[in-house]
């Protein structure tokens, strides 16, 4: 009954993402408050460095306990979760499960002496990994539907608000939101342009292609290609060559960045103009192995590009209703009267719908960066210090472990058979959209804004 009750209100993954991420965010600080931090200390599980097969007992000397607690606690969490989104939360536990041991194999292996010798950090192994079983053998549906992606980056990034003060985010909020216009605009425009003047592709096809290229990857293709009227195939088309270039770009992005020596703060910013998901992303981001490169990133991405959806989808509705709609029709001999066009118009473009499709768990973040702000506030300096290197420390300890699954799940739902198979045309023009993106995200980040970025977060 109370369930089906908070249902209603939480019934969605935003609404879900920060009440998991307040929840956990207010618990740790309570704990720590009450100086009682170390009776969490049961959900950290840690595994040393290990080279050879006879140390790797050594590595695996972590209480099976700890590895219990941490899989009970966040199996609880999510079984809740999956359960109010209507999943099936018996299917959950198992594929959870099988997620989790997975993660702990993940974890062992970034341990190693061989992985530390070539930066392959923990998403990156993830990552791989899920691709690795993926491509290797058939998955059942119902352990794909137990792969919650969106879920768990949605979460992580509002654990990462409490990381991020107050006035980084107002600081940099300006610089973040000005060099993501620039890229959303000229990346959506040559996506579209290709797409409908070159290969003379459907209007409502263009704009789903271009908003996954420029916005919020699969998300922004979902509702973007639904306020573009786009036929459903048109939509499964763009979410999987956004899938496709995403996961290119996890594995090209780091080693790139490295390559060129870029500091870290402009690396990320890099990373956050040119991937096309927040998870993968962020999996590029933390691949660095730098807080800086995942600050960066997390404000060009989710400050910068993933708020402006609703006002994207708004514009492309309007397009919809009042040019392709109108065209369309003139083509089958329909007349339409224009007070009828801007009846529906009217009934489009509204407030309303743009907080409809705003990603609400953007406003979990910035609480989160308010709470950890006012909290903050209220201690010493030597407090502070002490707040940020428990509490916060066990927070972002929380946040690598949803991180990971979250890079299992985009590798494990990831086949690339099934993406090959779309169409040369839109796989093309997004392609080229690419081909653009990538340099004047570099320009952006290297040179137009690396005063910014260079000294970020200070």
């Amino acid at each position: 009954m109370y369930i089906k009750k908070w249902g209603k209100v939480f019934a969605s993954e935003d609404g879900l993402a920060n009440a998991i991420g307040l929840f956990l965010i207010g618990v740790i600080s309570l704990f720590w408050a009450f100086d009682a931090l170390g009776a969490l200390s049961v959900f950290k599980v840690k595994f040393s460095s290990w080279g050879s097969g006879g140390e790797i007992f050594k590595a695996l000397n972590v209480s099976v306990f700890h590895i219990f607690a941490l899989w009970a606690l966040f199996l609880a969490i999510f079984a809740l979760g999956a359960y109010i989104l209507g999943r099936n939360a018996r299917h959950f536990v198992l594929g959870f499960s099988i997620v989790y041991v997975l993660s702990l194999v993940v974890a062992l292996l970034s341990t190693h002496t061989f992985a530390k010798a070539w930066s392959l950090e923990t998403p990156l192994i993830a990552l791989l990994l899920g691709l690795l079983i993926s491509n290797s053998f058939a998955l059942p549906q119902w352990f794909k539907d137990t792969l919650l992606v969106e879920q768990y980056v949605k979460v992580g990034i509002v654990l990462m608000g409490a990381t991020l003060p107050l006035h980084l985010l107002l600081s940099a909020g300006g610089v973040a939101i000005a060099q993501a216009c620039i890229i959303t605009i000229i990346t959506f425009f040559s996506i579209f342009f290709i797409s409908t003047k070159v290969f003379k592709l459907e209007p409502s096809f263009g704009a789903t292609l271009g908003a996954g290229g420029s916005i919020c990857g699969v998300s922004a293709a979902i509702v973007i290609g639904n306020a573009a009227k786009a036929k459903a195939e048109y939509i499964s088309v763009s979410i999987s060559i956004v899938v496709f270039w995403a996961v290119v770009m996890v594995i090209l992005l780091p080693p790139l960045c490295r390559y060129l020596g870029l500091d870290m703060g402009v690396a990320g910013a890099w990373i956050g103009t040119s991937e096309f998901a927040d998870a993968a992303g962020l999996a590029a981001a933390q691949s660095l192995g730098s807080e800086r490169a995942v600050a960066s990133f997390t404000l060009i991405k989710v400050i910068g590009r993933d708020m402006f959806v609703g006002i994207w989808a708004v514009l492309v509705a309007f397009c919809s209703i009042a040019l392709w709609s109108k065209s369309a029709n003139k083509e089958n001999a329909v007349t339409i009267h224009s007070h009828t066009d801007s009846q529906a118009i009217t009934s489009k473009v509204s407030i309303s719908a743009i907080w409809e499709r705003f990603p609400k768990f953007i406003l979990g973040f910035i609480v989160a960066s308010i709470l950890g702000t006012l909290f903050l506030a209220l201690l010493s300096l030597d407090s502070q210090k002490l707040y940020q290197k428990e509490a916060l420390g066990f927070v972002k300890e929380l946040r690598n472990w949803i991180f990971v699954w979250t890079f299992l799940c985009i590798g494990l739902s990831t086949e690339f058979k099934k993406i090959l198979q779309v169409g040369l045309k839109p796989f093309v023009a997004f392609s080229l959209g690419v081909a653009i993106n990538l340099p004047l995200g570099f320009i952006l980040s290297q040179y137009v804004f690396y005063e910014f970025w260079s000294n970020f977060p200070q």
